[in-house]
C-alpha cells in the first residue's frame, strides 16, 4: 500500500511510544507509527482516503492517546483523548493569551485560605471562569504543588507556603527553664527555631531544645565558662519557621 505522511499541521499533537525524546517537532514529516491498514485498540493509526482517493493515516503522539472501539453497533469508533506519554519536549506559546488550569483543589491549612481563594478560582471576583463555581474573593497568589501520594496537582495559598511564628515569654522566677511559644509545632527542626535571652542569641540544640508542642526547654548544663541561667524578669523571645 502506498504510504503518505500526515503533516504536523493537520493534527499538531500526536503520540508515538518508544520514540527517542527530542526537542518538540513543529514542522516536517512525521513517521507513521505502525504499518497497519486500520486503527488498533491502542495507539495505532487510522487510515483515511481524501476526495481524490489518496490514502492517508491519522495518528496521535506527544501527550494524546488514541482509543479505538472495533465492536460498537454502526462501525468502528476511534477517539482522541488527553493523556499519554510525552515523546518530545513540549512548549505552549501563551503570548497575548491567558493560560489557566481551572478547578485545581485548594489545600487550605488555615481558615484564611478558604476565603481568599477557592477551588474554582483563576483570579479575581470579576473574572469569569470556564467551569462552575465562583472566582476568588480577593486577588492574590497561589502556587502549584503535587501530592506525592496520589500524583494530583493541587494549589496552595502563597501565604501558607511558609509558616512563621514569634513569641515572647517573661521569666517569672530565677532558674525557670520552660518557655511557652504558642503555635510552635512539635517536630519542627531545631535548626528552624531561634531563641533569644534579653536580645542575645542562644545556641540551637545546646542552650535550648523543643520538648513539646508550644514548649521550649532551656538547658543550663553547659560547662564553665559557658554556663548560664535565667533570672526573674528576663525576656525570652522565640522565632520559628516551617
Amino acid at each position: 500500500m502506498k504510504k503518505n505522511y500526515l503533516k504536523t499541521g493537520a493534527l499538531g499533537l500526536m503520540i508515538m511510544v518508544g520514540t527517542t525524546i527530542n526537542a518538540q517537532q513543529v514542522s516536517g514529516d512525521v513517521t507513521k507509527t505502525e504499518d497497519v491498514s486500520k486503527s488498533k485498540p491502542l495507539n495505532g493509526t487510522i487510515r483515511v482516503i481524501d476526495n481524490k482517493g489518496t490514502k492517508k493515516f491519522l495518528q496521535v503522539k506527544n501527550g494524546l492517546t488514541l482509543l479505538t472501539d472495533t465492536t460498537p453497533a454502526g462501525g468502528i469508533i476511534s477517539t482522541w483523548q488527553l493523556g499519554g506519554a510525552l515523546t518530545d519536549n513540549t512548549y505552549i506559546d501563551a503570548t497575548g493569551k491567558v493560560f489557566s488550569l481551572d478547578g485545581l483543589k485548594l489545600v487550605a491549612p488555615t481558615s484564611s485560605a478558604a476565603t481568599t481563594a477557592t477551588t474554582q478560582s483563576i483570579g479575581t471576583n470579576t473574572t469569569t471562569i470556564s467551569g462552575a463555581g465562583t472566582a476568588a474573593v480577593e486577588t492574590g497568589w497561589t502556587v502549584l504543588i503535587r501530592d506525592e501520594a496520589s500524583g494530583e496537582v493541587q494549589k496552595l495559598l502563597a501565604t501558607d507556603l511558609i509558616t512563621t511564628g514569634r513569641a515572647e515569654f517573661p521569666i517569672a522566677a530565677d532558674d525557670d527553664a520552660a518557655v511557652t511559644a504558642t503555635g510552635l509545632a512539635m517536630g519542627t527542626s531545631i535548626n528552624k527555631i531561634s531563641v533569644y535571652r534579653n536580645g542575645a542569641k542562644l545556641r540551637a540544640g545546646v542552650d535550648y531544645t523543643l520538648t513539646a508542642a508550644d514548649t521550649i526547654t532551656l538547658d543550663f548544663g553547659a560547662a564553665s565558662p559557658n554556663d548560664w541561667t535565667t533570672y526573674a524578669g528576663d525576656i525570652i523571645e522565640v522565632q520559628w519557621i516551617y
